[in-house]
């Protein structure tokens, strides 16, 4: 539906009515009230009196479908919408709102007796339609029902998010920039929390590939293991200015000792409150790297083309499809250039028994200077930085960047 009125609703001028967001209450529904009748909005401002909702934002005019995402996005529980002033700009709102965050409950204010336009409210995703003169029993009424839906929402998003996990077939592999960079591009792309944790216990360097310094480690987490929380890993958390959350390798070399059992538990907890895990597993063997493998929704296996990688790699992948886990993983060639190619991609795929699912090129003037200029890759544009944008929207659920191009192009 919204597709008429668009630029009308860009037009509109928007006058708007801040609410102080600390005396909003904990429990308290966050409500936003748009009505660009003065006298309606009294009214309603008045019946949502009470401990139950707490007014954020009012919108003297139909405010532009930019401005109402942005007040979405802060987290708003209740919009309503006054009907009467014109419906067809209330329809296209209520339309946009709900398409773009089903969560949210959408309430239509109207003094209406027009059946035919109150299933198009609903239709556009409304949940609740309030008869005016709107009374405060009604409207209460109508407030429990979002906030037991609210609880419901809530309680559906405890999803544990996801875990992708990067391992190398040999030291040297690149799983370390690639993981990181791929981490990156992933909080770009996926627009949710992303956390990069560097388990290369005695050597690891993810910090530094993203040009940052950490004050606290995951060595800090195990020597705490009876005080692991989400809230206690915050505080060991390192944030880019990405966005990116980072739970850093130690930055001396020392043995981290149980961590068989505390490392488990925080991969656990992170994902509990982050969507995307990202693990570089580094250097990790026997039962640690088994459990690692055994959490990850996703292996990422990166390897190169010679004799010693292939071979590790086969290992790993006839090792894997033993345990059952040879269904999530996916074949990363690193450094891949065909020119210089000494075994052909039939070779390869002999090798490795499984097909190659990503090629990073080889650009080695490119990742050096990232490396040393502590400017992470995934910020420029290169062959490599376009191959992990491409490996992270994937990840997301999106369509690759190379294959929208071929798909929507002048002759695709």
């Amino acid at each position: 539906m919204v597709h008429g009125n668009v630029s009308q609703l860009g037009r509109s001028t928007m006058s708007t009515f801040m609410h102080d967001p600390e005396s909003l209450s904990m429990n308290a529904l966050s409500v936003v009230l748009v009505c660009p009748n003065s006298s309606k909005r009294q009214k309603l401002s008045e019946a949502l009196a009470g401990p139950q909702a707490s007014i954020a934002r009012e919108f003297g005019e139909y405010p532009t479908l930019e401005s109402a995402a942005q007040v979405i996005d802060a987290g708003c529980d209740v919009v309503i919408v006054d009907l009467d002033s014109d419906p067809e700009q209330a329809l296209d709102l209520v339309e946009s709102i709900c398409s773009n965050n089903s969560s949210v409950t959408v309430m239509i204010v109207s003094s209406r007796n027009d059946s035919d336009l109150l299933v198009r409210c609903m239709r556009a995703g409304a949940r609740e339609l309030l008869a005016e003169p709107v009374r405060p029993a009604v409207i209460a009424e109508a407030l429990v029902r979002a906030s037991a839906r609210r609880s419901e929402v809530r309680r559906q998003k405890k999803v544990a998010g996801k875990m992708l996990v990067f391992a190398g077939s040999k030291g040297g592999s690149g799983v370390t920039t690639i993981a990181s960079n791929f981490a990156l591009a992933l909080a770009k792309e996926s627009r949710s929390k992303v956390v990069l944790v560097d388990l290369d216990l005695h050597l690891g360097d993810a910090t530094l590939t993203l040009g940052m310094t950490s004050q606290f480690s995951i060595a800090d987490a195990v020597k705490n293991a009876n005080r692991l929380d989400i809230d206690f890993l915050s505080t060991l958390l390192t944030k880019h200015s990405s966005g990116l959350h980072v739970l850093a390798a130690p930055d001396k070399y020392e043995t981290v000792t149980a961590f068989d059992d505390a490392g488990p538990k925080i991969l656990r907890i992170l994902r509990e409150d982050f969507a995307y895990v990202v693990v570089d597993a580094g250097s990790n063997a026997g039962r640690v790297q088994n459990l690692i493998f055994e959490l990850a929704d996703t292996l990422y296996f990166v390897t190169q083309v010679n004799i010693p990688s292939l071979r590790n790699a086969n290992r790993l992948i006839r090792h894997l499809d033993d345990s059952g886990s040879a269904d999530r993983l996916e074949v990363v060639v690193n450094r891949y250039d065909p020119r210089k190619l000494e075994i052909d991609e039939s070779g390869i795929a002999k090798a490795l028994t499984v097909p190659i699912r990503w090629k990073v090129p080889n650009d080695y003037a490119s990742v050096a200077r990232a490396q040393n200029t502590g400017v992470p890759i995934a910020l420029e544009d290169s062959a490599v930085s376009r191959a992990l944008t491409d490996m992270a929207r994937t990840a997301c659920g999106k369509l690759p960047e190379s294959t929208k191009k071929r798909k929507f192009g002048i002759f695709g």
